[in-house]
């Protein structure tokens, strides 16, 4: 039951987050929702093609049978260390990323944050996103969840090189900087 909890609750409080966030960056005239930078199709079906991987990883927790065959008790711990880890990433990237936030290319003038997480990651907030969506995969031990997962990465990668580019656009030779001092995983 606890585990089950503990599952559910990480991607619904950081999505309250995200739609609270919204609501709250709408109130300062602010639009999250930023112009994707690749193909509109590509770009929503990988952001609900986590959440749909996440929805596999709870309703598996909470004993939804979606494996293929019996999950070896070691992936099930490894699993869940991921799935936190993910969280935190998510978590703190969001955290410190306040009002330049955007999901996509922002409308409005924005900063280039390179402390924090961002300091030792250009993308921690995707890394966060890939090791929560390895989670599911290793959890439930789907291959079809496992396509789905190798989609949103392929996908997400595309959008990282998309956002590099437009981040050079915006702030020149900072951003040059910036990806000579910091990874653009880890």
């Amino acid at each position: 039951m606890f585990e089950a909890l503990a599952v559910t609750v990480l991607p619904l409080v950081f999505l309250a987050i995200l739609f609270v966030g919204k609501e709250l960056f709408r109130k300062r005239n602010i639009d999250m929702d930023g112009e994707p930078l690749i193909d509109r199709r590509l770009f929503y079906g990988s952001k609900y093609m986590i959440v749909l991987l996440w929805a596999a990883m709870v309703m598996s927790s909470w004993g939804v049978n979606l494996a293929f065959i019996e999950r070896p008790r070691f992936l099930k711990w490894a699993a869940l260390c991921l799935w936190a880890t993910g969280f935190i990433l998510l978590f703190s990237g969001r955290l410190e990323l306040g009002t330049s936030f955007r999901i996509g290319r922002a409308k409005e003038s924005t900063g280039l944050r390179a402390n924090g997480l961002f300091s030792m990651s250009r993308n921690p907030m995707y890394l966060g996103v890939y090791t929560t969506v390895l989670a599911s995969v290793l959890y439930t031990v789907n291959p079809v969840l496992l396509l789905l997962g190798v989609f949103v990465v392929f996908t997400h990668h595309r959008i990282i090189l998309a956002e590099e580019e437009h981040l050079r656009s915006v702030f020149g030779e900072e951003f040059r900087d910036y990806c000579r001092r910091v990874r653009r995983y880890l």
